[in-house]
């Protein structure tokens, strides 16, 4: 699958821009600000296990920031394609839909990894005074990379309908809120229902995650949403050509 040079070229564009930046340090000033709090918070605690006491709740926030910004990193893929009249060209070079698509997810998950990997620090500083078990927190961090990834999905589907950027951005993080507060009224619902939707969410399936536990339908749960909203993305950009775009 040759979707390197798409894979190359959106990278740049998101180190040559302005954006991507600010996107980083708003994240980093986000993270590092709720990795404050939580220490100050487990120190107070004393008896507080490390995983309980700190990075569960580090997690729980940063899965926050990233609702916040990954929507931002995604709004461009293919809608500013759109919006500069760039998106029909990209479609005359000899990639395929699927490669095309690929490396633009690809490049958002790499920006993904940039924004984890800098987190590592916070670990880092505490392994110097304190013992930090590396299996819960491996755990973790793979949680945060597949929902974080679930995201980028769900963006960059979003992106491929519109040429509107703010629109894309707001559309995605309607999807995303929908996936994250789907069980969160059970009252309202009958007790097979509130099952039902107790599987569709954001929250349910990363909370083991961040207590340092990896379960199989979690991962299974992340990995489906993540090829199901690739899928959808690929039939939009598929659609041009029963719409007579070529």
């Amino acid at each position: 699958m040759n979707f390197y040079p798409i894979l190359k070229k959106e990278i740049r564009s998101y180190f040559t821009s302005l954006i991507a930046y600010i996107i980083l340090t708003v994240f980093l000033i986000l993270s590092g600000h709720f990795f404050y709090t939580g220490l100050v918070q487990f120190v107070t605690w004393g008896g507080a296990s490390m995983q309980e006491g700190l990075w569960q709740y580090l997690f729980h926030d940063i899965r926050q920031v990233l609702l916040f910004t990954i929507p931002l990193l995604t709004m461009r893929l293919f809608a500013e394609e759109k919006k500069l009249g760039t998106i029909e060209l990209l479609f005359t070079y000899p990639y395929r839909d699927i490669e095309i698509l690929m490396g633009k997810f690809l490049a958002c998950v790499v920006m993904l990894l940039v924004m984890l990997v800098l987190t590592l620090l916070y670990p880092v500083l505490i392994a110097i005074v304190y013992q930090v078990e590396v299996g819960p927190l491996a755990a973790s961090y793979l949680g945060m990379f597949l929902i974080g990834s679930a995201f980028i999905s769900c963006g960059i589907m979003v992106s491929s309908l519109t040429e509107n950027q703010i629109v894309a951005a707001l559309v995605t993080y309607g999807f995303i809120l929908i996936f994250w507060f789907v069980d969160w009224n059970e009252a309202a619902a009958s007790p097979v229902l509130a099952e039902v939707l107790h599987h569709f969410s954001f929250f349910e399936h990363f909370y083991n995650f961040a207590r340092g536990i990896i379960d199989t339908k979690d991962v299974v749960y992340f990995v489906l949403f993540i090829f199901f909203f690739l899928f959808l993305t690929l039939k939009s950009l598929e659609s041009r050509q029963w719409r007579g775009i070529r």
